[in-house]
């Protein structure tokens, strides 16, 4: 796999060599790049015990911010991590990251929250022995514009999403291993992305981003149990249905995606990013489709808009 973020996935970006220099918020420091480190007892790294976000700037604003918030909010509870901040308090934090590198456009920052440090490498919560971890990590980072000309190539994937009574799809953690060895099974199989089947066998989302499919008019992606909850997700669904495009949001099958016009994914980072194949099938006409290229614009017009206001 080539590094620096050369891979073709939805999350591949050209290095940018202003990174280095930049800064990086750690438990309330900014701190140079080089030094931005936690404890190998932090329970992060011990377990993936934890919660985070990806945000994006654009126009000086920091895109949806308050459901990006209210998100890691609502997982942090979940788990029961006290971050120390609140709502205020995280939103002053990012934005100090933002100015404090001069940043504007183009970037792209992750809020990484885990429990802290751990009196001894264990699962146990009750052995945490600090306040929780948390740190922004704030970089240049953009999708390559090939990506919205080429588009990606799923293969589906023999691991499965999961229920909140196993594993919640819904929360932002940090334990991420299911989707990764998808991931990697795809990649053995000459796929950029992987696409995941919820455990009835209904489609879910890929590895990493929300998937959908068009098919006869009608925009198709999947309920909300079995998948992410995305904010880019919810975005296309709002938009759809204030501008009069047929959307169905509920179970559909393999078979229903591989016979479909077009498809594409969803994610903070991407945006609206075209699919030209799922498991070596072609999707017929240009690329990115009709659909896709209409549901994108709305959706920069929107993210315009909002970093405008807000």
């Amino acid at each position: 796999m080539a590094g620096g973020g050369a891979g073709r996935g939805s999350q591949a970006f050209a290095p940018d060599p202003r990174n280095a220099s930049l800064r990086v918020w750690v438990n309330g420091e900014l701190v140079p790049r080089a030094d931005a480190v936690v404890s190998v007892f932090d329970a992060g790294f011990v377990l993936g015990d934890g919660v985070w976000e990806g945000l994006r700037l654009a126009n000086g604003r920091l895109a949806f911010l308050d459901e990006h918030l209210d998100r890691l909010l609502r997982g942090a509870a979940q788990v029961r991590i006290d971050i120390g901040l609140d709502r205020e308090g995280l939103r002053k934090a990012l934005y100090d990251t933002v100015e404090a590198n001069g940043m504007r456009d183009g970037a792209h920052l992750r809020l990484m929250v885990t429990r802290g440090l751990k009196a001894s490498p264990n699962q146990d919560p009750r052995q945490t022995v600090g306040p929780a971890t948390v740190v922004i990590t704030p970089e240049y980072k953009a999708p390559p514009p090939e990506l919205y000309r080429q588009g990606l190539a799923l293969a589906t994937s023999r691991f499965r999403t999961s229920g909140p009574e196993v594993f919640d799809m819904r929360l932002n953690s940090h334990s991420r291993l299911n989707l990764i060895q998808a991931l990697l099974e795809a990649i053995d199989l000459g796929a950029d992305e992987a696409l995941m089947l919820d455990p009835r066998g209904f489609v879910a989302s890929c590895n990493a981003t929300n998937f959908f499919v068009v098919r006869d008019g009608t925009v198709w992606t999947s309920g909300g149990e079995y998948c992410f909850n995305g904010i880019t997700r919810g975005c296309v669904i709002e938009l759809c249905r204030a501008n009069g495009i047929p959307i169905e949001v509920g179970d559909f099958s393999l078979e229903h995606a591989v016979g479909a016009e077009e498809a594409f994914v969803t994610g903070t980072f991407g945006g609206v990013v075209p699919v030209r194949s799922l498991d070596g099938h072609e999707f017929a006409g240009p690329l990115p489709g009709p659909f896709t290229t209409r549901i994108r614009s709305l959706y920069q017009a929107l993210l315009q808009s909002e970093t405008l206001l807000g």
